[in-house]
């Protein structure tokens, strides 16, 4: 374009040839490169439509200016007609055609507009220009040849440059010349346009128009296309009808109503976006506002697509001249109104039925309320304000429609626009808050957030879009907290929203999760605000902190289940009715509201605590102390929950997930110096769990002495004795000093001294001193010696005075809590006693002894009579302390028994064993069945401790006691067994309990039976005769009752460790019921090995063969294998390099007790470990057989195992055995060589002498005894080679210790001696399993045999003759 206009500039003379070059540039040159430019994209967006305006505005700078003269200025006006001629020509006929390509009609607008509107382009053109440098490039340009110019002037060239040059500092508007070529062919082409969108429908034409309207929106223009428009103008009647006149002579306005209102109805959603544009031009034809505002109205009243209004927002937001054309409409009552309309179709509609409507339709009407309620301009609403709160408050209402519709429906998509919305409002809007519309919706989000979606019956992706919502509407509320004027209700109205859902709605772990979830968002943001929040969260915590009278209401809601637990532990006393009130029933489903109030506000507290810099005020230190203490309330009371449900359960995980754990309520403790002092005195006003809270407070911050002086000024303040004051020296007592409990004991002691009859069974009589005297006294002290004794007296005195209060041999059902309250602390006093007396030099006389056990015997009868009343905690507390003032007694007797202390009365030990001892058991045995028999375990477990004290009671139990029970009898028909009746009744009455799913059942069941276990294989033992001579393979039964157990047990544990490859360890947990069974099993196990060991050697040939056929050990084995840890060392202890050998399960013995929950998860390990070393030692021959037959991986599982763990234990245990044996052998010694593993044995008869080394290997016993011989006289080769043979099998193959295996064989050896003749099959008198002689005998050969022999050589033959004559064998 330089290089034309440079050539148009040197040939711009009058001559004819200058002339033709001139239309020559233009006509060939010029316009078709503008001509190519319409249909070239590239070129439409490069800088050459802008050259082209230059170029233009250069000429008519100079067809203006008069200083050039008159022949310049008429040639640049003839060059001036000549292109705008050429131009219109170019242009129509790229307009004038159906198939007008878009991007063409495009050029051509795009041309027009940058001729209209030079400034458009002047910063490209600019930018472009700077890299252009004619005249040095030229004369730089070496080798080239051009034709000269006419030779001018130096200033006239200068002149001419500054025109050129003069084109970059121009005026902003065009030339009038121009504008009349451009108005008229804007015309021209506008008039085309109309043609073809009348009569061809051509959208590229009306797309064509609004793009040539933009730049040229002149009422000649509109004139043009009124003219053109065929259509009857809308009459006014009609306009009437829609609150319209047309009096209008403006040609835009005409225009508008006769043909754009019907385009802008019947166009389609992409239409709008030009169609408006339209509008626009029509509205900047109308000078008056006025006039603007009410054509605007008439429009909004039309029925147009919302789409349409979309965009003439979206247009004037994005332009300020075009704001300008509508501000005046944006915030008038006719919009404002319609908008209003648009809020309530669309929540309307939303929440009836989302299918009525599309998508993308209501996409759009959703944008549109976005716009207007987000935009602003100069700070200002895009619409009125009025109308912006209606709208919110239209948005508030569908989404607390939608929060109980959504259950019903689906309301998914308006809630989801509705966030849209809200989002963009909170986020745009600067002081939206102080719109009471916008607090509420604010609220209302906020409660959907707090809301589980499971309860909202809302979509993931809802939930994130409501919380990034709620968050938007927070930052606005932080960051404008100074504009929130004081009359700012969100706050306030949220805190008593969450102070309702969290005291009297029913809410869910999951629900309060979300509830605590939102609040903590919430209390997070505002802290962001620094000091400038203190008051807002103040007020706001306050706001949600129940009342003194709240707090109560909801503490007593609480079920009373917990008191079970601290009760029959000991660590409170109570006799009132609450502590006779079964357990209340709670919801499984809902947590108690004390639960979910003290969770969320101990969150928000320690929020606070956090950020305590801010906090100054002592107020807020006082409220929050009342939050924890209630925590600690609320976590001690699950904490006391025995068997509580699983929402319990998940409360306190997510306790822990909250990090509101006692941890963190010790740290924030040392903020709170109020809050110890806060529990104590709770305590001594109420006790109960407010005194067990105060003590785990007291533990966890390790509060020293001289705290507990401040709390405790003087133990003359815990009188008179209140419940509170009871509860609180309970459970202060471990953290009081020796003096100070002394005292209490003597101030109570004096007390009961001189208590009124009519108050020994109240707190602050009997009951009460009673139970502080149980809770404080040292059995061990000095003072309890004079003390205790003393106190025993006034109870004496009681029993010849009021001998109703004692409650000997009664039922329970109808007595007063007061008096079961007394006896209860009476009988934990003489067990106290009786500690007192195995410690002490003290002693009682006779008929304070006599008063001791037949109280004990008395109480117990009560306990058994009352059975059907456990369900009440203190009856199964007053049974729970009897028995085990059964077990004291028991146990005491026990001792002097070994100590024999000579201050006893005489007879006292016989008269125990004799008559109580036997008493106590006889009502014992019975209720233990009574109770197991009419429940099951599952329904029992608030029966736990009484079965576990009567347990422990049981253990004490002799055999001769349970060998003369006096039970009912039980038989199982078609049971084999050899025992008597009483004992075979016995076993299968207690065997079966093995079953039960109780452990302290399970362990005391073991324990009685395993105290008779020894004397069971006597009575095989008089039949054994029978067994052996007949029978091929002749095997006896351990206790039939004992193996029906096992069958069932072994299928149980069977299908519990199933798919367990052998050698892999399964963690059993308690108190699951898979952990009784497997517990049972072992017991069961245990019983049965027991009994084994205490048979002769042939009657376990007989038991190992029965064993072997029904494959029960081999099971065992392999579960063995499953619950054995891999490396079974013993927990608890510390890596020592000093100590290399750490003890392990098979070193340590284990000690099964009743109450032994201290290692109950290590309980399964050890005693499978146990049982598996008890089989290894006393079935050795079967564990190797087994060993043997396995695949090679167990196989050497196993070796492995028993090489590392257990050989050495047994080894050793085998070696120290034969060291300390006292059996004697007539004309054998046996010693024993520790440091070897050896045993040498010496065997000498007549002049025979022999030497036998066995050495134990190193996996012993898997491994086979090596038996070496050592010196020998006086026999003969073959017969030492027999001999050697015989013990090595023996060893090998007899389920036996070395001691038993060497008798055995100096039993077959002096046999051989005797003249008995060997088994001609085994080559041994003696046979290896049964122990039988040979006594079948052939009667052709006369030769003897064992019949085990015969069996196995006729099987294994199939023939029917002698071995050795080869006879038949009759």
């Amino acid at each position: 374009m330089e290089c034309l206009r440079f050539a148009m500039h040197e040939n711009a003379g009058e001559g004819e040839e200058q002339r033709k070059i001139r239309q020559m540039l233009i006509t060939d040159q010029l316009i078709p490169l503008i001509d190519s430019s319409l249909k070239d994209y590239k070129l439409q967006n490069s800088p050459f439509y802008g050259h082209v305006e230059e170029t233009i505005y250069s000429w008519e700078k100079k067809a203006e200016n008069e200083r050039l003269g008159e022949d310049v200025s008429c040639i640049h006006s003839t060059i001036l007609s000549g292109f705008w001629e050429s131009l219109s020509n170019v242009c129509v006929a790229n307009v004038d055609t159906l198939d007008a390509a878009e991007k063409d009609l495009a050029g051509v607008s795009g041309l027009l507009h940058i001729l209209q509107n030079p400034n458009t382009c002047m910063k490209v053109n600019k930018k472009k220009k700077a890299k252009i440098r004619f005249a040095d490039e030229e004369e730089s340009a070496g080798g080239s040849i051009r034709p000269e110019p006419p030779t001018r002037d130096t200033k006239s060239v200068s002149r001419d440059l500054e025109n050129i040059v003069s084109v970059r500092n121009r005026e902003p508007t065009i030339s009038r010349l121009r504008q009349e070529f451009l108005e008229e062919l804007v015309c021209k082409l506008a008039e085309l346009s109309m043609v073809y969108i009348s009569e061809q429908g051509s959208k590229r034409h009306l797309k064509f128009l609004a793009a040539l309207l933009r730049a040229f929106c002149s009422a000649k223009v509109f004139q043009v296309l009124v003219e053109q428009s065929f259509d009857e103008a809308p009459t006014n009647a009609e306009l009437l009808g829609q609150g319209m006149v047309l009096k209008n002579e403006n040609p835009a306005v005409q225009f508008l109503y006769r043909k754009l209102t019907n385009w802008l109805r019947e166009g389609s959603e992409e239409d709008s976006d030009f169609l408006v544009d339209i509008l626009y031009s029509v509205l900047v034809c109308c000078s008056d506002p006025l006039e603007r505002k009410s054509l605007m109205d008439n429009m909004t009243k039309m029925d147009f697509k919302w789409s349409v209004f979309l965009h003439i927002i979206q247009k004037a937001c994005s332009d300020s001249m075009k704001h300008s054309l509508v501000c005046d409409w944006l915030t008038g009552d006719v919009l404002g109104d319609k908008l209003i309309s648009l809020a309530n179709d669309l929540c309307a509609s939303g929440l009836r039925d989302r299918a009525t409507q599309s998508e993308s339709y209501c996409s759009n009407n959703w944008a549109l309320l976005s716009l207007v309620l987000s935009e602003h301009v100069k700070n200002e609403s895009l619409i009125g304000e009025t109308y912006v709160e209606r709208i919110i408050d239209q948005l508030h209402s569908a989404l607390s429609k939608a929060r109980d519709l959504s259950e019903a429906g689906d309301v998914e998509q308006s809630v989801s626009f509705i966030c849209d919305v809200a989002s963009n409002f909170f986020s745009s809007v600067k002081g939206c808050f102080l719109m009471p519309s916008a607090e509420d919706l604010l609220l209302t989000i906020f409660q959907l957030c707090a809301q589980t979606p499971d309860t909202a019956h809302l979509s993931d992706s809802l939930v994130l879009k409501l919380e990034h919502t709620w968050l938007c509407g927070l930052n606005s509320l932080v960051c404008h907290f100074d504009s929130i004027p004081q009359g700012s209700m969100f706050l306030n109205r949220s805190a008593q929203w969450v102070k309702n859902q969290i005291q009297k709605s029913q809410l869910s772990v999951q629900s309060l999760q979300s509830l605590i979830g939102a609040v903590n968002n919430l209390y997070c943001k505002i802290l962001e605000a620094g000091s400038l929040a203190v008051p807002l969260l103040e007020g706001h915590l306050t706001l949600m902190i129940p009342d003194t009278e709240q707090w109560q209401k909801m503490r007593q809601c609480l079920s009373n289940q917990w008191l079970s637990k601290p009760l029959l532990e000991g660590r409170l006393s109570m006799n009132s009715e609450t502590s006779g009130i079964d357990l209340k029933t709670f919801s499984k489903n809902w947590l108690p509201n004390h639960l979910c109030t003290t969770s969320l506000l101990s969150k928000m507290a320690f929020q606070m605590l956090e950020r305590r810099a801010l906090f100054k005020e002592k107020e807020i230190a006082t409220k929050i102390s009342v939050i924890v203490a209630e925590m600690l309330y609320s976590m001690q009371w699950c904490e006391e929950l025995e068997r509580s449900p699983a929402v319990i359960s998940e409360y306190c995980d997510m306790l822990r997930a909250l990090d509101i754990t006692h941890e963190e309520i010790k740290e924030s403790s040392h903020h709170l110096p109020a809050i110890l002092q806060l529990l104590f005195e709770r305590s001594k006003e109420s006790g109960t769990l407010w005194s067990l809270a105060c003590k785990k407070l007291i533990h966890l911050t390790n509060a020293g002495q001289d705290e507990l002086k401040q709390l405790i000024k003087s133990t003359e303040g815990y009188f008179p004795m209140t419940q509170g004051n009871l509860n609180t020296i309970q459970s202060l007592s471990p953290f009081l000093s020796k003096e100070e409990k002394e005292d209490i004991v003597l101030q109570c002691t004096a007390k009961i001294m001189s208590c009124p009859p009519s108050t020994v069974s109240f707190i602050d009589g009997g009951f009460g001193n009673l139970a502080v005297i149980n809770s404080c006294s040292d059995p061990e002290s000095v003072s309890s010696a004079e003390i205790l004794p003393a106190v025993l007296k006034v109870i004496l005195a009681w029993k010849n005075d009021q001998e109703d209060i004692f409650l000997f041999s009664s039922n329970l059902q109808d007595v007063n809590p007061n008096l079961i309250g007394l006896n209860i602390e009476m009988i934990r006093f003489f067990s106290l006693l009786l500690d007192n007396l195995s410690s002490a030099a003290a002693s009682l006389d006779e008929a304070e002894w006599d008063f001791l056990m037949c109280s004990m015997l008395s109480w117990l009868e009560t306990a058994c009579e009352s059975v059907a009343l456990y369900h009440i905690p203190l009856v199964r507390l007053f049974a729970c302390t009897s028995c085990n003032m059964a077990s004291h007694l028991s146990a005491y007797f026990q001792a002097v028994t070994v100590t024999k202390p000579e201050n006893l009365p005489a007879n006292l030990t016989s008269e125990w064993n004799e008559f109580f001892s036997e008493g106590v058991h006889s009502l014992l045995l019975p209720m233990l069945v009574k109770i197991t028999g009419e429940c099951k375990a599952s329904e029992t477990s608030h029966l736990s401790p009484v079965l576990q004290s009567l347990g422990e009671a049981l253990c004490y139990i002799s055999n001769q006691q349970l060998l003369k029970h006096k039970l009912p009898a039980k038989f199982v028909a078609g049971q084999k067994t050899n025992l008597p009746d009483n004992i075979q009744s016995l076993l299968n009455t207690l065997s079966p309990l093995l079953l039960y799913r109780e452990r302290s059942v399970q362990i005391t069941i073991y324990h009685m039976l395993d105290k008779i276990m020894a004397h069971l294989p006597a009575y095989d033992n008089e039949d054994l005769k029978s067994y052996g001579d007949e029978d091929e393979e002749p095997a006896l039964s351990p206790p039939a009752a004992l193996m029906s157990v096992l069958a069932v047990l072994e299928d149980l544990v069977e299908s519990i460790l199933q798919g367990i490859p052998v050698g892999e360890y399964v963690i059993i947990q308690p108190p699951k019921d898979e952990f009784c069974l497997v517990l049972g099993y072992l017991l069961t196990w245990k019983l049965i090995l027991t009994f084994f060991k205490a048979s002769s050697s042939q009657l376990r040939a007989l038991y190992s063969q029965y064993l072997r056929k029904t494959k029960n050990l081999n099971k065992l084995l392999c579960n063995l294998f499953k619950l054995m840890p891999h490396n079974p060392v013993l927990p608890g202890q510390v890596s020592d390099a000093t100590n290399k050998e750490l003890k392990t399960l098979f070193t340590e013995e284990l000690h099964l007790t009743v109450k032994g929950f201290a290692t109950l998860q290590y309980e399964i390990p050890h005693l499978a470990c146990c049982v598996y070393h008890i089989t290894l030692k006393d079935l050795p021959a079967m564990v190797r057989l087994w060993w043997n037959s396995r695949e090679k991986r167990i196989f050497n599982v196993v070796d492995q195992f028993t090489t590392k763990y257990v050989s050495g234990v047994l080894s050793s245990q085998e070696i120290t055995s034969v060291q300390s044996s006292t059996q004697i052998f007539d004309g054998m010694t046996v010693k024993a060589r520790s440091a070897t593993r050896e045993v040498v044995a010496n065997y000498s008869v007549d002049d025979i002498c022999i030497e036998l080394n066995i050495k134990l290997p190193i996996n012993y016993p898997l491994g086979s005894i090596a038996v070496e011989s050592g010196r020998r006289v006086g026999v003969s080769v073959q017969q030492w080679r027999n001999w050697m043979l015989q013990l090595n099998t023996y060893l090998t193959h007899q389920n036996g210790s070395i001691m038993e295996g060497l008798a055995l064989w100096k039993n077959n050896v002096d046999k051989r001696f005797e003249g008995v003749e060997d088994c001609m099959i085994c080559f041994s008198v003696i046979h290896g399993s049964n122990y039988s002689l040979p006594k079948k005998a052939c009667r052709t050969c006369k030769k003897k045999f064992h019949s085990e022999c015969l069996y196995k050589w006729f099987t294994s033959s199939n023939k029917s003759t002698c071995p050795l004559c080869r006879e038949t064998f009759f």
